[in-house]
């Protein structure tokens, strides 16, 4: 039973992180990406992370923390453990490079893989940046893999609502990949090859996390865990889901994207408990 779910909860991870597989395609074979739907789906990612961050996630960890903190103390260690993984991805964001989104016009992408304009600036420095960009990615993702794997460990329903969340978050992650790469080394199979790559870290990162944290399961760890977690995805979806979404559209596209995401994570919540 224990090996199922934890099968289940790798296959939840995995499927999240392959999501920058259908970036990188929709960069390389798609003739047009729909920027707006992107905006919106990006907020709708971070509306459900950030929701069930505070209404899911954080109750839980009180309640696995209460037994041995008590319920006077067990807050203050539920939101040092937040603000440690808050601090923690503020630290990682800092020493990786700033991932920059491709622009896009206000119905499709500006950008042309046949452009000549485009291809004469394939040299090393674009190389350099675009193998920048996948490394950023890729440490992004451990993180993420972590959550995901843990959540859908101990709740497959929330796990599943983070997984999909992650996917769509990677989706122009993998475009990010893809299309500095193209550009610099002339090979779409290349290109792609990286923006796969990039998503393989999330289910590394839950690997790691996985065996590092096993030894040492109990109801405290799990706690402290799903409080960092929390704090996890709540970064991410401010510091990286965000900013994205505006830079692909609208602010005001972003915050609908944001409440639909909120309703969607409480509807199933409400339903789930019915």
């Amino acid at each position: 039973m224990i090996e199922n779910a934890v099968l289940f909860a790798f296959v939840v991870t995995v499927g999240a992180g392959l999501a920058t597989l259908v970036g990188a395609s929709l960069a390389l074979f798609a003739r047009h990406t729909n920027r707006k739907f992107l905006a919106v789906s990006l907020g709708f990612s971070a509306g459900v992370m950030i929701y069930v961050s505070f209404v899911e996630i954080i109750p839980k960890a009180i309640s696995f923390l209460s037994p041995e903190y008590g319920e006077g103390w067990s807050p203050g260690v539920m939101a040092v453990a937040f603000l440690g993984g808050l601090t923690g991805m503020a630290l990682l964001y800092r020493m990786i490079p700033d991932l920059e989104h491709p622009s896009l016009d206000d119905a499709h992408t500006s950008v042309s893989l046949e452009d000549p304009a485009l291809v004469s600036q394939m040299d090393k420095s674009l190389l350099r940046a675009g193998i920048g960009v996948a490394l950023a990615i890729t440490l992004h993702n451990f993180p993420e893999g972590m959550a995901t794997f843990f959540l859908t460990l101990e709740d497959p329903q929330v796990g599943l609502a983070v997984g999909a969340a992650i996917a769509i978050h990677n989706i122009p992650e993998g475009i990010a990949v893809a299309i500095p790469l193209y550009y610099a080394t002339k090979s779409r199979a290349k290109a792609f090859g990286f923006g796969v790559l990039s998503g393989l870290a999330e289910p590394l990162g839950a690997i790691l996390g996985y065996l590092v944290l096993r030894p040492f399961m109990n109801d405290t760890i799990l706690g402290i865990t799903f409080a960092a977690v929390a704090g996890i995805m709540v970064y991410i979806s401010i510091d990286s889901l965000l900013p994205a979404a505006r830079q692909y559209g609208s602010g005001q596209l972003a915050i609908y994207g944001v409440i639909a995401g909120m309703a969607v994570m409480a509807a199933s919540l409400v339903l789930f408990t019915l």
